[in-house]
């Protein structure tokens, strides 16, 4: 390279069409996944306090998000039910039950919009289980492995039977991903993918998302048997490598931002999609500081969402899909 003045890096910087012009990353509707929250009812929205501009929607309300998504060129939806508390039980039953509130949000979003649209869905026992645990526990409060595996890979099939595109076990069991994909080769299920929530780690972060499934007050313990420390990125290597063997066909990140280091460690180790999971205590700092005047919502969101990109990550889940696919469509 050449030195100053013969070269200058700010020279490309100077209009705004160069800086289009030399942009080595970019962000399009199509890099998005929507995460939503279904509850029961019938024309129902409603709002999560805890997560500002977020609300639980109805299947009808649903099937409305998955048009609207499909007009902004949003690809897939991640959908995340509310289970009523008299269908939460010890052993997680309702998610076997093939008119839950997943399956039949499934459907109705796949008889409205077809292939237009993919629909992810998440495999974990967390929203049917009266303790709040991702899995089936023993008297000590211990969440079993194998055990739940078990169950997951009956949730699994039920899901994909009602049109599920994309099966994302977020449980951070040992083993499930196999079992799974194994069940849904025997099942037919050929083309559904599996997005493994490689590693996830036992995050702070969470809090939002749990209330928006209803499970925060009956979460007994925690989940640091299961889900990763957030000192460990070896081990995260480790679990994406068992998950790709396994038969994942893409592994997720989650959170996003604070651990940023490892999708750029998992891309650059493995070369296969890595999706991040922008959850919802990153949405509602965002938030947070937008209501305090100490941010432009616009300006962050597209700048969080660039920053995923620029560390390899093929896609991105955000509660901001749709505004961000608007402001690129400005």
């Amino acid at each position: 390279m050449t030195s100053y003045p013969m070269t200058r890096l700010r020279r490309t910087r100077s209009t705004a069409w160069s800086r289009a012009m030399h942009r080595e990353v970019r962000v399009t509707p199509a890099d998005l996944i929507w995460p939503l929250f279904v509850t029961e009812g019938e024309g129902v929205e409603d709002p999560i306090l805890s997560l500002p501009g977020v609300s639980r929607w109805s299947v009808d309300g649903i099937v409305a998000r998955a048009k609207e998504a499909v007009a902004l060129g949003i690809p897939c939806l991640a959908l995340f039910p509310n289970t009523q508390p008299e269908r939460r039980s010890e052993d997680g039953k309702e998610a076997l039950n093939p008119d839950n509130l997943m399956c039949r949000a499934i459907r109705a979003i796949k008889d409205a919009c077809g292939d237009d649209i993919g629909v992810l869905t998440d495999v974990a026992l967390d929203p049917y289980t009266s303790h709040g645990q991702d899995g089936l526990i023993d008297g000590e409060g211990y969440v079993l492995n194998d055990a739940t595996v078990e169950v997951l890979v009956g949730q699994s099939l039920n899901q994909a039977a009602a049109g599920a595109d994309i099966i994302a076990p977020s449980d951070m069991m040992d083993g499930r991903v196999g079992a799974i994909r194994e069940a849904l080769e025997d099942g037919c299920h050929v083309n559904v993918q599996i997005m493994s929530y490689a590693a996830k780690y036992a995050s702070a972060f969470y809090g939002p998302f749990r209330d928006a499934v209803g499970s925060r007050g009956l979460l007994k313990g925690n989940k640091k048997t299961y889900q990763m420390d957030p000192g460990n990125a070896e081990e995260a290597l480790r679990e994406v490598e068992m998950d790709l063997a396994e038969g994942a066909d893409s592994v997720m990140v989650k959170p996003g931002l604070p651990y940023l280091d490892i999708a750029v460690r998992v891309k650059e180790a493995f070369g296969v999609p890595v999706f991040a999971y922008q959850v919802s205590g990153e949405y509602a700092m965002i938030e947070a500081a937008v209501a305090a005047g100490a941010a432009d919502r616009d300006a962050m969101v597209l700048e969080t969402l660039l920053a995923f990109k620029r560390a390899g990550c093929s896609g991105v889940l955000t509660y901001h899909a749709a505004h961000a696919a608007r402001l690129m469509g400005a």
